[in-house]
């Protein structure tokens, strides 16, 4: 294929490509909503509910499935889950639609995603009745044709990053059938919401990609190193915010109080009353524990959680800076103020949803929020690094 002609992407992979951007970000939100909410473990089969496609509608409708021995049914939170999963699942099929039309004029490039599609398709039927390791071995070797289809082809059409999207989904659904079988382990949690917001952020890359609208800057080089550390310094924190959310500590400090007279910690700036209260780092940051663990409602002791809890504010002051003087610096700059500006509200929205997560103790609106507002951040630092470009040499 020639480098030096660009192309042409299909009529409408733009706008499938903002409507998977849309869908995801709706993926994200809901999954917040359920784990939050503690519905992770409300179907504890997969990738049915109680042996049903949908959810039963009553207790006596789950009682014959082996899964009610698991956990008994309860109806509010079996719905949420189960409407996760079905999300994930459109979307799983929209970014397969993506990575064929990106493909298809690929030599088999067409025939080597259906055919790592129906590998994996495989492996649920294989998982359901039981062949544990056959199911395994499907997925994987599906996952593998796309991840070396990823490191052959150039992203000149796109192709690279609409595969490798595609198996980030895949691994993305691994980690949800993981999230259950493995009773909520941290890792496998936290690992979770990593992979949805990396999906989302390549659709969005995408997205723009295909959109073709740049904006042109003489120092756009520069610019995008910053954009990309700004990019690595928020993964942080939002890693060490899954972590802290999987292992139920985001009230570890306390909370539910604005003044000591309400005889509540004083839990925001300093934790339970210190401003550096006794913590067991180490304990707090185990990342493999046992298997057959019901990490449900956490399992550490309150040391090993305010680690976690102060760990998180922390970084929260150092990513908080970091995207300030990011966005002063994009202000600086002409046709860059609405970007700029747009960075520096949702740092602050951001950091004050964290602060009310404390103080309100962690209603279930506010800490939603607070997982869209990561997306929303991400959305903004991923748009600067698609669409910032030097301009165009004149021959």
């Amino acid at each position: 294929m020639n480098a030096l002609v660009r192309p042409t992407l299909a009529r409408h992979f733009h706008r499938i490509a903002w409507l998977a951007v849309a869908l995801t970000a709706c993926v994200v939100v809901f999954g917040a909503f359920v784990r939050l909410s503690d519905a992770g473990l409300s179907c504890p089969d997969w990738p049915t509910c109680y042996g049903r496609a949908t959810w039963p509608s009553a207790a006596q409708d789950a009682a014959a499935h082996a899964a009610s021995e698991i956990r008994p049914f309860e109806t509010h939170k079996a719905w949420r889950e189960q409407v996760h999963r079905h999300l994930a699942a459109t979307l799983g099929l929209l970014v397969l639609l993506l990575t064929l039309l990106a493909v298809r004029r690929r030599r088999f490039g067409v025939a080597l995603v259906i055919g790592a599609s129906l590998l994996v398709a495989a492996a649920i039927p294989a998982y359901m009745y039981g062949q544990i390791g056959l199911a395994f071995a499907l997925a994987g070797a599906g996952e593998a044709v796309l991840l070396l289809a990823a490191l052959r082809w150039s992203n000149i059409d796109l192709a690279r990053a609409a595969v490798l999207t595609l198996a980030v989904i895949v691994f993305q659904a691994l980690l949800g059938k993981w999230t259950v079988t493995m009773l909520l382990k941290p890792i496998i949690v936290m690992g979770h919401l990593l992979g949805g917001l990396t999906t989302f952020s390549l659709l969005v890359w995408m997205a723009w990609r295909a959109t073709n609208l740049p904006i042109r800057l003489a120092d756009a080089r520069v610019l995008r190193r910053w954009v990309v550390a700004g990019i690595a310094v928020l993964g942080v924190q939002i890693a060490l915010g899954g972590w802290t959310s999987a292992n139920y500590a985001a009230l570890a400090c306390g909370g539910g109080g604005w003044t000591t007279a309400e005889h509540h910690y004083l839990d925001f700036p300093r934790c339970v009353g210190l401003w550096w209260p006794p913590a067991d780092y180490r304990e707090g940051f185990v990342l493999w524990r046992g298997i057959g663990v019901d990490y449900e409602g956490g399992v550490l002791d309150g040391a090993s959680r305010i680690a976690i809890q102060m760990a998180h504010r922390m970084m929260a002051v150092v990513a908080a800076l970091y995207l300030l003087v990011l966005a002063f610096r994009l202000y600086r700059l002409p046709g860059m103020r609405g970007w700029a500006t747009l960075l520096g509200v949702l740092v602050l929205v951001q950091v004050s949803l964290g602060i009310l997560n404390v103080k309100l103790s962690l209603p279930l609106h506010v800490a939603v929020m607070h997982n869209a507002g990561a997306a929303a951040l991400l959305f903004v630092l991923v748009t600067l690094l698609a669409r910032l470009r030097e301009p165009e040499r004149v021959a």
